[in-house]
């Protein structure tokens, strides 16, 4: 049977395994196994926000937890944080389609952090987090995964740098600091976001952004236009790119490289250190 002619479901899982098996795939079990993100027996809700990135990592848990070695439970946790009605039937659409047996809880994120003028994406990030860790321990999991992709990890860096004022990475694991056994992991560590997009365009697919007033009128999309400082640092890598292919892959390299001898400070379980300590 022609490719073009299979099942939706079916094509998409090929797409997955075979068509981008060296670009989604083999990153997406290299950083697995590199960072030890599943142990057998773990219990791990997969995180759906409703966008490219979520959707597909939770497709492709699925996949390994069907075709891997090593056995470990999944719960496909979507929090509706204030969506619209559109919003919330695509997501269900595209659960639907891709097989994924979701389980959707309700909270008041948006209508709480809208009320904030200072920080409404951190304040609603930080909730978000919470009332996952929060339900999803309640749902018996030691884990959560996370759709965050190399390029939120590189970008992530720089922005600390440029307007943080600091070295800080995201690591690919961390333990919970107000859910006492709780992980959470990040599974797409090495795919690459253009990968995603151009998964999500060969099958068609069309999922939610952010959704929130403050984003859902801004062109901030694939092409990088947008105001937000993450946007800025995209539109900085594609110009650095065009002289220097391979400088995402050296940011990302050197925050598994940092030399701590040559460095004037650093921190370390939340005390600052000098280099005059060891002079």
């Amino acid at each position: 049977m022609a490719e073009k002619e299979l099942e939706p479901l079916v094509r998409i899982e090929r797409s997955i395994i075979k068509k981008y098996r060296h670009t989604l795939w083999q990153p997406f079990l290299t950083a697995i196994n590199r960072y030890q993100l599943i142990e057998k027996g773990d219990k791990i809700a997969v995180c759906i926000s409703g966008g490219k990135d979520s959707m597909l990592l939770a497709k492709m848990m699925e996949l390994l937890q069907r075709f891997g070695n090593v056995p470990f439970e999944l719960v496909y946790l979507v929090m509706d944080p204030g969506y619209n009605a559109v919003n919330r039937r695509q997501i269900e659409d595209n659960a639907a389609l891709l097989h994924l047996p979701v389980t959707v809880f309700e909270t008041d994120i948006f209508r709480v952090a809208n009320k904030t003028v200072k920080n409404p994406c951190y304040l609603c990030a930080r909730m978000r987090r919470g009332h996952l860790y929060s339900k999803a321990k309640a749902l018996g999991c030691n884990k959560i995964a996370l759709g965050h992709h190399f390029n939120d990890v590189i970008e992530t860096t720089l922005i600390g740098m440029f307007y943080g004022s600091q070295l800080q990475a995201m690591l690919p694991k961390l333990h919970s600091d107000n859910f006492e056994g709780m992980t959470l992991i990040r599974p797409l560590y090495m795919v690459h976001e253009q990968d995603i997009i151009a998964w999500r365009r060969y099958n068609g697919l069309t999922f939610i952004q952010c959704a929130c007033r403050f984003t859902e009128n801004i062109a901030a999309s694939e092409d990088g236009h947008g105001s937000s400082k993450r946007q800025e640092v995209k539109q900085l890598l594609m110009q650095l790119k065009k002289s220097n292919p391979l400088i995402e892959k050296s940011i990302f390299n050197s925050i598994h490289a940092v030399c701590l001898d040559t460095m004037p400070g650093y921190k370390a379980d939340g005390v600052e250190h000098s280099f005059l300590e060891k002079y």
